[in-house]
């Protein structure tokens, strides 16, 4: 596969299953947002030296690539889309719970805002959690323009930003000690 073919050239890009859109249109926005909360998840990888954290964060960058193609996918391809790779669902956000659950029994949640920079990795899963619920946001008005259809890629980036917020905090905890405390914003 080539890095390049020049199609965009004219400041357009291919859904998943044909078609072309704008780069600058709202879908094209979101699915790329996507893209960078995945680069920044990576970076937190990069920067951890603890397996469970790194093992979490493949699962969800992985993860974010189905997100990315149900975006997109146009509704006329849906159903391809659903068979060939399947979609998100509510059994991925009960999943992201229980990992939020299990962290959260093993860490002392802050009770303030946090400054995020306390630990490398830790600071990177901050910068991805803020990515997260731009992508959020993008998928808001992409579910309010008929563009997706599946509500439960709204629940993933909430509650995936959520875990993300929770992953941080564990991982500085772990760098720091059983009982650190992050800097909080007072």
């Amino acid at each position: 596969m080539r890095t390049f073919n020049k199609r965009g050239d004219q400041g357009e890009t291919s859904l998943l299953y044909g078609g072309r859109v704008p780069k600058s249109s709202p879908r094209t926005e979101a699915y790329g947002t996507i893209d960078e909360a995945v680069s920044a998840l990576g970076l937190a990888r990069a920067l951890s030296g603890d397996d469970r954290v790194r093992s979490l964060i493949v699962r969800f960058q992985r993860e974010l690539f189905s997100v990315a193609a149900e975006m997109a996918t146009d509704r006329d391809h849906y159903d391809d889309l659903l068979h060939k790779f399947g979609v998100i669902g509510d059994e991925q956000v009960s999943r992201i719970e229980g990992f939020i659950n299990e962290l959260e029994a093993e860490i002392e949640m802050p009770k303030t805002f946090v400054l995020p920079g306390e630990e490398a990795s830790a600071a990177a899963l901050d910068l991805a959690r803020t990515i997260i619920r731009r992508c959020e946001r993008r998928a808001v008005g992409l579910m309010a323009d008929g563009l997706i259809q599946n509500p439960a890629i709204l629940a993933y980036l909430n509650r995936l930003a959520d875990f993300t917020f929770t992953l941080a905090r564990y991982a500085e905890q772990k760098a720091a000690g059983s009982h650190a405390d992050p800097i909080t914003a007072r």
